[in-house]
């Protein structure tokens, strides 16, 4: 009987030693499943986060609008006497196209600022109303983007946020460009 209980104690630290062996290799895969499952279920910041809210965003659209005004294709000296009039004869109403443009940029990078159209629109953001009186053609409205792009990597926001902005804002060129065209 002294054997048995021998041997019986000896499989139940064979057994206990074990356990405690593979205890730390459990734990640590259940924290990698915690940790990668944490990491599936927390959803992606939303672009908006990721640029750092309405003060940044507000400091970008400052930027950009007072570069859009000084630029030679768009600006004061366009050929396109539509922009060259707003960008030296309209200079009072910029504070508002800065809070406006503020506001559709946290709107449409999933801020929680809802931007309403100055002018309603057939679409619900209504820019084809806002710029048909400015008749901006497709080659303004890249030379446009194309200072956003200057001002985004003016405050360095990185290449993946840079291309979401940018690629937001070409998606309304039809709209921005509705008045190209009509009596130019």
């Amino acid at each position: 009987m002294e054997q048995a209980v021998s041997t019986s104690v000896t499989r139940r630290s064979v057994v206990a030693a074990l356990a405690l062996a593979a205890a730390p290799v459990a734990v640590s895969m259940g924290a990698d499943n915690a940790y990668a499952q944490a990491k599936q279920s927390t959803p992606e910041k939303s672009l908006y986060e990721r640029l750092g809210g309405v003060f940044a965003i507000a400091a970008v659209v400052d930027h950009f609008s007072d570069a859009v005004v000084k630029n030679p294709i768009v600006g004061q000296k366009s050929k396109n006497p539509q922009l060259r009039e707003w960008h030296t004869k309209n200079l009072g109403r910029l504070p508002g196209l800065k809070f406006m443009r503020t506001l559709w940029v946290c709107n449409v990078s999933g801020g929680p600022y809802q931007f309403t159209a100055t002018k309603p629109g057939t679409t619900p953001l209504g820019l084809e109303e806002a710029h048909r009186d400015l008749r901006i053609s497709p080659a303004e409205f890249d030379e446009v983007a194309a200072e956003l792009g200057r001002t985004l990597d003016f405050f360095k926001v990185p290449k993946k946020e840079k291309g979401e902005v940018l690629a937001a804002f070409a998606a309304h060129k039809d709209e921005v460009t509705a008045g190209y065209g009509s009596g130019r």
